[in-house]
């Protein structure tokens, strides 16, 4: 009877593992699109990603460098201090949106440009993504808000 019992119990456990090894797996797969892994324009320069690959990129938004084209066109450059990327966004930027300032932008590399389709801005005074402090940091070119 005991055997039974122990039998019966390791099946529920070997079910149980396969059942979450499956719901892993399903979930993976549903958000395998809204994963998208963040770069410093430094490791975009030094690696660049395959240009089917949507990724974010973060940083300062290069001094002297936003041109506003035909339309809702914008191109910049955003820096790390180490490398600097070029950037093309089609559409309207947030009101925050400035040079000198912190921006995480998601898109893809194509040609050596990113295009943006969709740009995050600071929102307040102070405020910067922590991946972009991070990778300021990691540049030495990171200067703490006063406050």
């Amino acid at each position: 009877m005991k055997s039974l019992k122990k039998k019966r119990r390791i099946q529920v456990i070997v079910l149980a593992f396969v059942a979450l090894a499956i719901s892993t797996g399903l979930i993976g797969y549903g958000l395998r699109d809204g994963i998208n892994f963040f770069r410093a324009p430094a490791q975009v320069a030094s690696d660049p990603p395959p240009e089917n690959e949507t990724f974010r990129l973060g940083g300062l938004v290069a001094e002297g460098s936003i041109v506003r084209g035909q339309g809702e066109t914008v191109t910049f450059s955003v820096t790390d201090g180490a490398a600097t990327i070029p950037v093309s966004f089609t559409g309207i930027l947030p009101d925050l949106f400035d040079e000198n300032q912190g921006m995480v932008g998601t898109g893809k590399l194509v040609n050596g440009v990113f295009q943006a389709s969709e740009i995050l801005a600071k929102h307040d005074e102070s405020y910067m993504p922590k991946e972009v402090i991070d990778a300021l940091k990691d540049q030495g070119v990171y200067v703490a808000p006063n406050g």
